[in-house]
Parts: C-alpha cells; structure tokens; sequence
C-alpha cells in the first residue's frame, strides 16, 4: 500500500510550544508539511518557527478563546486556502484526589482539553473539505479508555473527547474527511508540573515514552491513502501494564 507523499500539505498544530506538539511539528515539517504551530507561549512558538524554517508558521492562541481560535483559522484560510490536518494537541491536567479537587481546576481542564478540540475542531471543518486525504486528529489519553485514579476530571475530559471523535467521524466520513484519536499512556513531557517528582520517579519506572513516538504514530496514520481511516491508536510504553 503506498503512504501519501505529505509534501506541500498544510497542519495546525495545537500545543506546539513544547512535548509531543513540538515532536509533531518537526516530524511533520520533515516530511515537508508546512505546519502553523499554535500555543499561548509565544516565545517558544515564535523561537520553533525559526529553528524550522519558512515551512513553519507561529501563532499565538489560548485554544479556549473561540475568538482566538477563529483568528487562527482565518489566516490559516488567507495564507493557505484551505488546511489538510488538523492536530488537537493541547491539553492540561491537574493531580488531585476527585475529594480535595479545586473546582476552578476543572473549570481549566474542561476548558483546554474539551472545548479547545470543539472550537478548533469547528473552526477546521470548512478548511478540511474537498482536500483530498484531510484529518481531524486529537490527543485523548489511555485516561481516556481507563480511569484513573487521582486524574478523575482529566479523565473525563479525555473520555469526552474519544466519544465526541465517534460520533464526529460518522458525520464527516461521507466528505471523505478523517477522524482519529491518540490515546498515549505515560509520556515524558512537561505534562504534570503540580506533581513533577512523581511524574519523573513514574516515567523512570515504565521507561516512558517520549513526544517523537506519539508523533510518529500521528503521521503514520496522516500518511495512509485517503481511503484509509486509522480510527484510534493507544499507545503504551510496554512496562504500563494498567492505566
């Protein structure tokens, strides 16, 4: 079966300042994707695209901003035309028994990691028709699938995802636009700030995984023929034998 060439293609890359958005920019700028990398650091963003050359596009956006979100789409519109894939990356998680939880930390999750993928993936759509092989594709989580203990809202934030993906791939199937879901297991990243002792003592434990590997299951399943749908990939390091 012959991969798509993803030369000349277009991406919006959300949480590309760091982790596996970065990893995802650089992989996709190799295979000659010009990627417009979306954060809230602009610094970061702005110090990527240089390093990446005239194929990478920085621009700062909070991805819970309707407004911000669609002043990103619009240029992505003025700029390129259209878009052929769409990485809902971003996403946050705070450490806390369900109990002892600050409800203003749900609020954030909620936020970021859901209504960041509703109003990109909204704003996205009408940029992704008629573009041969396009995709939708979000970061959801093996907290996704699986509970997990100390992580209930983050969990929940990333069950949503997974069955908003479900239900959006059978409304856009018919269009010939992709749907997909990544469900990482643990990840090196600067994911889990408030808890980084134990995050660190984890990711020795299960010989973590690092951005690039996510990355490259991203472009494995953007490069399949058009034709192809890879629905859902969850991805572990092999010692993360539960959630």
């Amino acid at each position: 079966m012959k991969m798509q060439d993803l030369s000349g293609k277009v991406a919006v890359v959300t949480g590309a300042s760091s982790g596996i958005g970065q990893a995802a920019a650089r992989l996709l700028i190799a295979e000659g994707v010009r990627v417009v990398l979306v954060a809230r650091r602009r610094e970061r963003i702005e110090a990527l695209a240089a390093e990446l050359g005239s194929n990478a596009v920085a621009l700062t956006a909070d991805v819970a901003d309707p407004a911000q979100v669609a002043a990103v789409f619009d240029h992505v519109q003025e700029r390129f035309g259209g878009l052929d894939l769409l990485f809902n990356n971003a996403g946050l998680g705070v450490n806390a028994a369900f109990e002892d939880s600050d409800p203003a930390d749900w609020t954030r999750m909620i936020d970021v990691n859901l209504y960041g993928v509703l109003h990109c993936t909204r704003a996205a759509i009408p940029l992704l028709r008629g573009r041969p092989g396009a995709m939708i594709c979000s970061v959801s989580s093996v907290g996704g699938r699986y509970g997990v203990a100390n992580w209930s809202v983050y969990s929940a934030t990333k069950f949503a995802v997974v069955g908003f993906h479900d239900a959006l791939r059978k409304e856009l199937g018919d269009e010939g636009i992709r749907v997909s879901v990544i469900e990482p297991g643990a990840v090196r990243t600067d994911f889990g700030a408030n808890v980084a002792d134990a995050m660190a003592e984890r990711w020795a434990q299960l010989d973590a995984m690092a951005g690039e590997d996510v990355a490259q299951a991203l472009v494995y399943a953007f490069a399949q023929p058009g034709r192809v749908l890879v629905e859902e990939i969850l991805l572990r390091p092999v010692k993360q034998t539960a959630p």
